[in-house]
């Protein structure tokens, strides 16, 4: 008996330890390098550097404008999986509806140097805020997708987006999510990033939109809820009936688009 109870905490001791030593393994899922030129994928669009304080050269996409130009410049934070040419068709549809969009790919993704963690994405979020300002835009609207939501929502906490954020599928803070698909584990305890988005949404006055799926499988819809509860400033909450995390209208969909038109068209800046 003793055996089988030594035996059963070494096996809650080495699981306890592989989850924490390989964490961000399961958190940031990047699709490496290369990516093609920016104009090969979207027409008028450049490649940019992002320059971040700790002496990162990030790659970046810049899209113009196409159209009525509204003078809103969206910073694009992505989720956790992936690089920017996956957000190709969103900022390509932007770009449609008047507004310039900065696609961002965080260190270790898109063939970037470095590796994510929450500090290195808030350095890579403000990296793209320099490139934006230094590109000359004025009237910044923040967009973030699910774990962007979180990257952007911690940025307007130093540096409020007069054009407001849009944070699509936002968690309440990346340890409720966890808990939810492995809740077998002593999440809080073992998590070295926290991504606490509904503190961080009570910290900033900014217009905040955020979009839901209700069919959401990846974050439970209620903490996107509870993010729009939070929020300092004025607040619209989109819930799409029957959407999932990952379904068409949730990544560049008509509403989506048309929610961060509509933030556009009402930026006081």
């Amino acid at each position: 008996m003793v055996q089988v109870l030594v035996g059963i905490v070494l096996l809650v001791v080495v699981v306890l330890t592989l989850a924490y030593v390989f964490q961000r393994r399961l958190i940031y899922l990047p699709t490496g390098g290369p990516v093609p030129p920016a104009a090969q994928v979207l027409a008028g669009a450049r490649d940019v550097e992002l320059h971040t304080r700790d002496g990162l050269t990030l790659a970046a996409w810049y899209v113009p404008a196409r159209g009525t130009d509204t003078g809103v410049s969206v910073l694009v934070a992505s989720g956790n999986g992936g690089n920017r040419t996956m957000r190709a068709p969103l900022a390509a549809a932007l770009a449609d509806r008047g507004m310039s969009v900065l696609l961002i790919d965080y260190r270790g993704y898109g063939g970037n140097p470095g590796s994510p963690s929450e500090e290195g994405l808030a350095l890579d979020a403000r990296a793209g805020l320099d490139r934006l300002r230094a590109l000359g835009a004025e009237k910044i609207m923040y967009f973030g997708e699910s774990l962007g939501s979180a990257v952007v929502a911690e940025l307007a906490t130093e540096h409020p987006p007069c054009a407001g954020m849009l944070l699509r599928s936002p968690f309440s803070e990346l340890a409720d999510t966890a808990r939810e698909h492995y809740p077998f584990l002593p999440v809080r305890l073992l998590l070295k990033d926290r991504f606490r988005v509904v503190d961080h949404v009570r910290r900033t006055a900014a217009p905040v939109t955020v979009v839901i799926g209700t069919e959401d499988e990846v974050v439970p819809p209620w903490q996107s809820r509870a993010v729009a509860e939070a929020a300092a400033g004025p607040v619209t909450t989109i819930e799409m009936p029957g959407v999932g995390h990952n379904d068409p209208e949730l990544l560049d969909g008509p509403r989506l688009v048309d929610a961060a038109a509509r933030l556009a068209r009402q930026a006081t800046c």
